[in-house]
This record gives structure tokens, C-alpha cells and sequence, in this order.
């Protein structure tokens, strides 16, 4: 029971990552540079202090680091600017959809044996991202931003494929938070060098520290302790839930709109994704 409360409760908070992400973005309390940069400071900060509790101690680990560091910005940006204009549940579909894609891509190219029926489970995901890209009269997507997201799902992608050589998964995860802060910071300071002053309102900034210390931070730590007792096709499983409480929430605190499309894409996605993860 303690095991299943745990992943409930890690996906409740990849779910609630991008409700404050859109929450903070869509009500111009913060600008996306802004809102990564405070959100990688504050999950940096909560990682050392989780780490220093359990451990004592501060050790950046060796392998992979920068991949995962490049890999981590990637992810944290894109992400920030594809909630600029893009809803929480259809965007958490987009997100958490093309991560799919991304590593049963790389599963493929690493020579790995895939079944039919997974490949045909992507491409049913694929049908699935493609119908809410596809312009209609009755949704309009910015496609500007949905590809922001595609970039941040390869970026987690990748992330997740980086952290799969680590014998540390927090230590890992850490230092990829503790050398990705400075960078975002940098990139924040820098925004009126480019003519874009930054936007910081305290609202924003508590919702950027939410999302990085408690679901990014505390969140992450919660999904690495997990991990080690899951099976990896039921941790992949698991996430499949994230979009729909995404939407849940998009629908109960933003009053994002239910339409047939989002229930159809949906549906396809993660039925798409169940059917490739079938043994």
C-alpha cells in the first residue's frame, strides 16, 4: 500500500508541474525564462538538502554529467515556454507522448528487440499527437510552443536514457538541478540584454518554487526511492496517468475547457502507449 501511495502521489506531482507552470505563465506572474531559472535554484537547494540529511555529504557525480545537465535545460525551458500559450492537459499530452516516442525511438536505434505490437502502440501515440497538432477551425494551437514541448520531452528523453548508466539516481539528479541553476539564473539576468525585461511578480515566483522544490524536487526524489521496487514496464505504465490528471487538473483549477478532441487524443495516446508496453 505504501508502494502504491508513493507512485500515486510522484504522479500527482509530474501531473501538478504543469498546472503551475501554466497557472504562473498563462496569468503573466512570470516570464519563462524567469520561471525555469527559480524553479532549477529551488530544486537545486531541496536536492542538497535532501541529499546533506541523508548523506552528510555533497558529491557531484561523474558520469554523464553534462548530457544530463544539457539534457535537463532542454527540458526545463522548453518546457516553460510551451506553457506560455498552450493548455495544461493538452500540453502534459504532448509532453509526456513524444517522451514515449522519444525512447522507443532510441530502444530501436540501440538495437533493441521490439515487438510488433509496440511499435504499432507508437504509432497509434503518434495518430494521437498528430490530431491535436493538426490545425482545425475549432482548435488553434501554437505551434511555436508545441514545439517548445516536443524539445522538452526529447530533453527528458534523453534525460532518462543518461540516468539509466548512473548507480546514483538522486546523486545523478542533483547534480544536474546544482550545475543547471547557475545557467538558468545567467539566462534570466541576461533577458534585458536582449530587450525582454524579465517579469517577476511574487505570486509567480511561489508558484516557480512550488514546482521546483516540492513536484520537482521533492517529487523526483520520491520517484527515485520508488523506482528500485517497480518493475520498469510498470514505472513506464504509471506515467501514462500523468496526462489525464494534468487535464483533470487544467479543467478543475484553470477552467481549461473538456472537448471531444482532447478525449479522442487522449484515448489514442495513452492507449497507444499501453499497447506498445504489453509483454
Amino acid at each position: 500500500m505504501r508502494l502504491f501511495l508513493a507512485t500515486a502521489l510522484t504522479m500527482v506531482a509530474f501531473a501538478a508541474n504543469s498546472i503551475l507552470n501554466r497557472m504562473a505563465l498563462a496569468a503573466g506572474s512570470i516570464d519563462a525564462v524567469s520561471f525555469g531559472a527559480i524553479r532549477l535554484a529551488s530544486g537545486a537547494a531541496i536536492l542538497v538538502l535532501v541529499v546533506l540529511v541523508t548523506r552528510g555529504r555533497i558529491r557531484l557525480a561523474k558520469t554523464g554529467r553534462w548530457v544530463g545537465v544539457a539534457a535537463l535545460l532542454t527540458y526545463i525551458f522548453g518546457f516553460s515556454f510551451g506553457y506560455v500559450s498552450i493548455d495544461a492537459g493538452l500540453g502534459t499530452l504532448i509532453l509526456f507522448g513524444t517522451v514515449q516516442i522519444t525512447l522507443f525511438t532510441a530502444a530501436i536505434r540501440g538495437g533493441e528487440p521490439v515487438a510488433t505490437t509496440r511499435k504499432l502502440g507508437a504509432a497509434i501515440a503518434l495518430a494521437g499527437l498528430a490530431l491535436v497538432l493538426w490545425p482545425t477551425e475549432g482548435l488553434k494551437v501554437d505551434l511555436l510552443a508545441a514545439a517548445c514541448l516536443v524539445a522538452a520531452a526529447v530533453g527528458w528523453g534523453f534525460y532518462t536514457l543518461n540516468g539509466r548508466r548512473s548507480t546514483d539516481a538522486i546523486g545523478a539528479t542533483m547534480t544536474s538541478f546544482v550545475i543547471g541553476a547557475p545557467v538558468g539564473i545567467a539566462l534570466a539576468l541576461a533577458l534585458p540584454l536582449f530587450g525582454q525585461p524579465a517579469l517577476i511578480t511574487p505570486y509567480g515566483i511561489g508558484l516557480a518554487i512550488l514546482s521546483g522544490a516540492v513536484t520537482s524536487g521533492l517529487g523526483y526524489s520520491i520517484w527515485y526511492a520508488v523506482l528500485p521496487h517497480l518493475a520498469t514496464t510498470t514505472a513506464a505504465i504509471a506515467q501514462l496517468a500523468v496526462p489525464i490528471l494534468a487535464m483533470a487538473g487544467g479543467i478543475a483549477f484553470l477552467g481549461e475547457p473538456l472537448t471531444p478532441l482532447y478525449v479522442v487524443a487522449t484515448v489514442l495516446v495513452i492507449g497507444g502507449v499501453a499497447l506498445s508496453l504489453r509483454r
